[in-house]
């Protein structure tokens, strides 16, 4: 999840202008809400301008003690446990550090230091993969191996309204304000489906779903899964990006609020995905193969072009690498020298100055990881 560039919609502009209040807020003059990409003027990709690493804090709890971050999100509104700008990490492994057994959702401030905030501990969040912050303030949590899509509320209430559905153990999950009405899009590790769940407006009480998109690859058990995630809306251009783990590629859904049942069908072939269906022409490959390897996570920049986070590496890097939708890779990073494979949800926000701020969870050590310009 993200929040948008002022300049790419006014729903995006309230919601950046929410975040940097949460940040620090717009000190002199209302101009500081608006977002100057690329920072200070400069050219050239994001990752190449954000010099400075903050540790915001760590994911590990006292009371459910999960390990293995995974979801990562960006509170939109203060209510119940959580602030405009907290970040909302679910953990994917329990205390005792096994695959796929974590029941815990915690909160951070986003400031250095921070001390993660229990908001829910259950076996219904068992294995939480990823989650989408709601504007409403409820966050919703792809609890894979309790193979259910869960809504939590701010003060941690859990409830099911998504359970008439079947799901495959849900992988990843967006939120998007869509031009046919507010819709989730959720990824299944199982069958490597693609499912919308659209809601009714104003409200986060499903009105159908419809299983867009098909034939994905997936495979693996907890710790290992290769399957579509890192979900993520670009609603200027009512674009849903997918990032395929098993064949190290990026896919791009266009017009995506107007795919129906089944309207496309990915066929996988050795690391090549293409596609066809009733929506054939929306789908498209917008990169694919090295530097990328083993991607699972994903978020917008203002820009348009996309921070993925790799998992697998034979180098022994943790690389995030932006990518834009019409040139490909543009540039990497390693952002941890520990042991490859720890990078997992990334969420994008903004410093004081309306510069990006690139969150992440980082494994390794369990905490949850800013890439900025100017600190958090």
């Amino acid at each position: 999840m993200q929040l948008r560039n002022p300049m790419r919609g006014s729903l995006a502009a309230a919601s950046a202008a929410i975040l940097l209040a949460a940040l620090g807020g717009c000190d002199h003059h209302d101009d500081c809400c608006y977002y100057t990409y690329p920072v200070n003027g400069s050219g050239g990709p994001i990752l190449s301008q954000l010099s400075t690493t903050t540790t915001i804090g760590s994911t590990t709890d006292a009371v459910g003690q999960g390990l293995n971050p995974y979801g990562l999100a960006i509170a939109q509104t203060s209510s119940g446990l959580l602030e405009q700008g907290d970040l909302i990490v679910c953990n994917f492994n329990d205390a005792a550090n096994v695959q796929g057994t974590g029941t815990t959702l915690v909160a951070l401030h986003p400031n250095q230091n921070a001390s993660p905030i229990l908001v829910a501990n259950s076996a219904e969040l068992l294995g939480c993969s990823a989650v989408a912050a709601l504007p409403d303030g409820n966050i919703v949590a792809a609890a894979s191996q309790a193979n259910a899509l869960q809504l939590v509320s701010p003060s941690g209430a859990i409830s099911t309204p998504y359970s008439a559905y079947t799901f495959d153990n849900p992988w990843g999950v967006t939120y998007a304000d869509a031009p046919n009405g507010p819709a989730l899009y959720v990824s299944n590790s199982t069958k490597g489906t693609i499912d919308r769940i659209s809601l009714s407006t104003g409200s986060d009480s499903p009105t159908g779903f419809t299983e867009i998109v098909t034939g994905f690859s997936a495979s693996g058990v907890p710790g290992s899964v290769l399957a579509p995630s890192g979900l993520t809306y670009d609603d200027s251009i009512d674009t849903l990006y997918v990032v395929d783990t098993t064949t190290n590629s990026i896919v791009a859904l266009s017009n995506v609020s107007g795919i129906g049942q089944d309207g496309v069908t990915v066929t996988v072939s050795g690391t090549n995905d293409s596609f066809s269906g009733a929506s054939a022409s929306s789908a498209k490959v917008i990169a694919s193969g090295s530097p990328l390897n083993g991607p699972i996570s994903a978020a917008l920049l203002p820009s348009g072009n996309l921070i993925v986070g790799n998992t697998l590496d034979p180098n022994g890097t943790n690389l995030l690498l932006e990518v834009s939708p019409t040139q490909g890779v543009l540039a990497t990073r390693n952002v941890d020298t520990g042991n490859s494979g720890a990078i997992f949800g990334i969420a994008i926000g903004y410093d004081n100055y309306g510069n990006p701020v690139i969150f992440f969870n980082d494994d390794n050590t369990n905490s949850v990881v800013a890439l900025s310009a100017n600190g958090p």
